[in-house]
């Protein structure tokens, strides 16, 4: 079993110290910005992230988006620096690097839709996840799973704004956690974290700060692990998902509370 791991960054890169307006102190600040993903060289997506734990995000959104199916299939990540934000530059295998050739041909032509990484309406649901199984949770795992987190959200206690996800075990114990502006993001950081410790996303379960969007159901089934646990509240795309895989989908996990809606 791999060691807590609860600390988002080393250092403060994710964090801005600015003096608003009128102010008599400094504050510290979120920092939002352009991250760009390319693929041995052929660029694929641009978030808006938090600068922190880069490498993890950058392995996690590759799985989270079907780009490859394993950490192996990862050869590299290059963090670059660039104006006004960064690149992270992947190299991947040959057969992963031909399968996003298909990809994008298939895809050419098409009209956006705003949903991570699929460029039309006919496209949402194409990376489908394969069915989940979750741990069976000890009694109070959420809360004290949801009491963890509040304690490993670092950035957060400094600035507010950013969303935690993290990975505990059935007892509820937290292991690892990610920070983000996005939750989205926190969660591809979380599964990259996961990847590269090659740790079972089965043995547990994912918590998150947000609320139950169908974009987090369906990164947590693509990861392998079996049940979400969300702060606020879900959606219906967000529960039609999670009983379509199997995945258990818990929301407004707060001040001893859970409701269970798949």
């Amino acid at each position: 079993m791999p060691p807590p791991d609860v600390e988002a960054t080393p250092d403060c890169s994710a964090l801005q110290t600015l003096r608003p307006p009128g102010a008599i102190a400094d504050e510290r600040v979120a920092v939002e910005m352009p991250v760009a993903l390319t693929v041995n060289e052929v660029s694929q997506a641009v978030m808006l992230a938090t600068p922190a734990d880069l490498e993890d995000f950058a392995l996690g959104f590759a799985l989270s988006e079907g780009w490859i199916t394993s950490r192996r299939e990862l050869l590299d990540v290059d963090v670059l620096p660039q104006p006004g934000g960064v690149e992270l530059a992947l190299r991947v295998t040959a057969a992963r690097e031909q399968h996003l050739k298909t990809r994008r041909r298939l895809l050419a032509g098409r009209t956006g839709c705003g949903l991570c990484g699929l460029e039309s309406l006919a496209q949402v649901g194409a990376v489908q996840p394969t069915p989940v199984q979750a741990p069976l949770l000890a009694e109070g795992a959420l809360d004290r799973a949801m009491a963890g987190l509040h304690a490993a959200q670092v950035l957060n206690a400094r600035c507010g704004g950013l969303h935690g996800a993290a990975w505990c075990l059935p007892s509820g114990e937290l292991l690892i956690a990610r920070e983000d502006i996005g939750r989205h993001n926190a969660l591809d950081k979380l599964t990259g974290a996961l990847a590269r410790r090659e740790a079972d996303p089965r043995d547990g379960f994912v918590l998150m700060s947000s609320r139950a969007s169908y974009e987090l159901v369906h990164k947590t089934a693509m990861a392998g692990a079996g049940l979400l646990a969300c702060m606020s509240a879900p959606s219906s795309l967000a529960i039609e998902m999670a009983g379509r895989v199997g995945l258990q989908l818990w929301a407004f996990v707060r001040e001893g509370r859970a409701t269970r809606y798949a």
